[in-house]
């Protein structure tokens, strides 16, 4: 139930990205711009809090996206949770700790709770039959099935999920599934799974749920309620599989915990990672270290520890836990998760999870297979130095109660005509009158009018306005009153016109010019949150040191005769050519997918069997590869056909390092008439599969046959 109760520390948890691929503008606006925001509003309070994040390193993704580039899962997280970590970080989101659940802590974290639920006997154990591919003797986890959608009829539903119509499924509802690895009809097998019986908890969580917290966001509390009418069921929390947590059990072998289950306890190994490294760096006595707000964590009478302790962010009730993810895991975060911990019985309950929506793009669902994305690590290198923009943009049409779209139309505009125009036209309006009358020092406030004091006390108003706003995850709201403070200072100035009454009456001007300073200073402050960087660069501009949330609505910030920065441009314009360079590439991306589906939809003409008899195609092995210089697709490869060595070069550079497809078995046309590429004589071309979003795989061979062996 909500309260107005007073918390010594917070924990802030951001969903965990698939490591599987880059992160993309509507994860951002989903997840970790609401996160950081809140975070960072939380730190300039002086509150003790630990902002935690990582990548999902587990999971059917991330084995499918290995097979796919022909490398392990391990190279895979390896690659991805590098770039994501960096665009997090490019991006400044204010992580307290990134990490992964690949590491060893998490491994053993996540083992340890499987045991303690499982030795107080909260599983229960079912044999059940699962699809299993006879061909590639595995079971199918979710991911590895597709077939029909039985609610919507997509033809390409997951074992897990139909993306076309969102509900859940089962990869046994699926009409006529077949398997990702094979492509064959699986059957069903038999095998032993531990379950976490859902069903037990469905009491105390409608009373924790459905009585205490309605004060929940109206999408959160309604999905809530939906799961919780329908009834709740055993969950599964192991699954056969090679890649993943191992279960703790001598009987499971070959098992791993389902990626739901441990996923959710990468926030705790994480804040377990993050206490041992400062209790490392404290052992070398660093007396400057410190928790995230500066000051050594606050203990209780069960957790006195003069350390670090992990413990007091996770179990003690003193402290206020926030998810924050999107709307695709709120069942986890608001059910599974609390449930798990309810179970566990030492650990304190999510206080608040404001889920946000979906963000579309330019009108359609964003989708990574279809490449119809924003993705973040490519904005950062074409709009460098415009973090905060995008920060904005996303915020103010954030998708907190709805979905909502992203256009790059009203990115400019909210640019152009509202940072430009507003936030950053007031500051140096201010800026350039304060160098030009008084050598850019702040005058004294001199005579004050009735407008003068209206002003002074609407600017102590602000601060509360937003905070409110904040601690009710009202991101939108918050943001906008920020601009609205800026918008205050353009009025003001507009409505006093001190360019216009310098010459007669220079104390009047004073008055003005300082008020409008002191709404920049406080701007510092209120802004900070959402656009850090700015924010960094006003508080260069006007020379002053980074302000806490305690000075914001404060009018005498900035005193007489303090001497300012140089005046320089917050925000600057950005161009038609810019924008339509952007939305031409996603009219080549939806170009791209559409001839990719017409690749699947029709065949291509007949030929005779003699024009097919022409093509001399034989087994061979990768003897040598490296990439082609200057170029980002190709690489020259040395293939040992059976009947001689011979060069190819091939455009599999971006699916494919050299150096781990030494001995790749392959399939070549070798009577191809030879091609020079790129100064290299090519003689021949390797055979390659490729999928309707592009991607290209090897054409496997079933059994081990010497090179040269004829292909018909």
């Amino acid at each position: 139930m909500k309260t107005d109760k007073k918390f010594k520390r917070y924990t802030v948890t951001s969903a965990l990205p698939y490591a599987n691929g880059p992160v993309h503008i509507g994860h951002l606006a989903g997840v970790y711009i609401p996160a950081d925001i809140y975070s960072r509003y939380l730190r300039s309070k002086g509150e003790d809090v630990l902002f935690v994040g990582g990548s999902d390193e587990h999971g059917v993704p991330i084995t499918i996206k290995a097979k796919q580039e022909g490398v392990t899962p391990q190279q895979i997280v390896d690659k991805y949770h590098n770039i994501i970590k960096k665009s997090f970080t490019d991006f400044g989101i204010s992580f307290d700790i990134y990490s992964r659940t690949s590491n060893k802590i998490h491994h053993e974290t996540a083992a340890e709770f499987f045991k303690t639920l499982y030795d107080k006997g909260e599983f229960i154990v079912k044999t059940c039959e699962q699809l299993y591919d006879e061909e590639n003797n595995q079971f199918l986890a979710d991911r590895y099935v597709v077939g029909t959608c039985p609610h919507c009829n997509n033809e390409k539903a997951y074992g897990d999920q139909c993306e076309k119509c969102g509900t859940s499924l089962n990869a046994t509802d699926l009409i006529n599934p077949k398997s990702v690895l094979s492509g064959k009809i699986p059957v069903m097998k038999e095998t032993k799974h531990w379950y976490l019986p859902l069903d037990k908890y469905e009491p105390w969580l409608k009373k924790w749920i459905l009585e205490d917290h309605k004060e929940w966001k109206p999408n959160v509390y309604g999905q809530c309620k939906s799961w919780l009418d329908q009834g709740l069921h055993p969950r599964a929390v192991t699954r056969d599989l090679d890649w993943g947590v191992k279960v703790p059990l001598e009987e499971a072998k070959g098992k791993v915990l389902y990626v739901w289950f441990d996923a959710p306890i990468g926030y705790i190994s994480a804040t377990k990672e993050w206490a041992e490294e400062k209790n490392r760096q404290s052992a070398v006595g660093n007396s400057q270290l410190s928790t995230p707000n500066s000051q050594l964590p606050t203990t209780n009478s069960e957790l006195q520890t003069p350390n670090f302790s992990w413990e007091l962010y996770w179990k003690d009730e003193d402290t206020k836990l926030v998810h924050f993810i999107g709307k695709d895991n709120i069942v986890f975060h608001c059910i599974v998760f609390p449930a798990m911990l309810h179970a566990e019985g030492s650990y304190i309950l999510p206080d608040n999870v404001p889920a946000n929506e979906f963000l579309n793009l330019e009108g359609d669902k964003i989708s990574t297979s279809r490449n119809w994305a924003v993705w973040l690590h490519e904005y950062l290198q074409e709009f460098p130095n415009k973090q905060d923009v995008l920060r904005y943009t996303l915020c103010a049409s954030a998708p907190e109660t709805k979905d909502n779209d992203f256009t790059w139309k009203d990115f400019q505009l909210k640019n152009n005509s509202e940072l430009v125009a507003i936030l950053g036209n007031f500051v140096n309006r201010t800026m350039v009158l304060t160098h030009k009358y008084y050598q850019g020092k702040v005058p004294a406030l001199s005579i004050l009018t009735e407008l003068d004091n209206e002003v002074l006390k609407k600017i102590k108003a602000f601060p509360n306005r937003i905070a409110e706003n904040l601690e009710n995850y009202k991101f939108r709201e918050a943001l906008s009153e920020v601009m609205n403070l800026a918008r205050l200072g353009n009025k003001y100035l507009a409505d006093c016109e001190p360019w216009k009454i310098f010459d007669s009456d220079p104390e009047k001007v004073k008055t003005i010019l300082n008020i409008s300073l002191q709404i920049c200073a406080n701007l510092t402050i209120v802004m900070e949150p959402f656009l850090p960087f700015s924010a960094e660069k006003l508080l260069q501009i006007l020379s002053i040191n980074k302000l806490n949330w305690e000075n914001a609505g404060k009018t005498d910030i900035l005193k007489a005769n303090h001497q300012l920065g140089k005046t320089v441009l917050l925000f600057d314009k950005i161009e038609d050519e810019a924008i339509q360079l952007q939305l031409k590439k996603l009219s080549d991306t939806k170009i791209i997918n559409e001839e990719n589906n017409k690749q699947f939809v029709s065949a291509k003409a007949d030929i005779s069997y003699e024009d097919f008899a022409k093509l001399d195609i034989r087994t061979g092995i990768i003897i040598t590869a490296e990439k082609v210089a200057k170029t980002q697709k190709l690489l020259k490869l040395t293939i040992d056909t059976g009947l001689d060595k011979r060069t190819v070069v091939s455009g599999i550079a971006e699916y494919y390092e050299p150096e781990n497809i030494i001995g790749q078995k392959v399939t070549i046309l070798i009577n191809l008439q030879p091609k020079t590429i790129k100064g290299i004589p090519s003689q021949g071309m390797i055979l390659m599969a490729e999928n309707a979003k592009g991607e290209l795989c090897f054409v496997q061979q079933e059994k081990n046959f010497e090179s040269g062996s004829l292909v018909k």
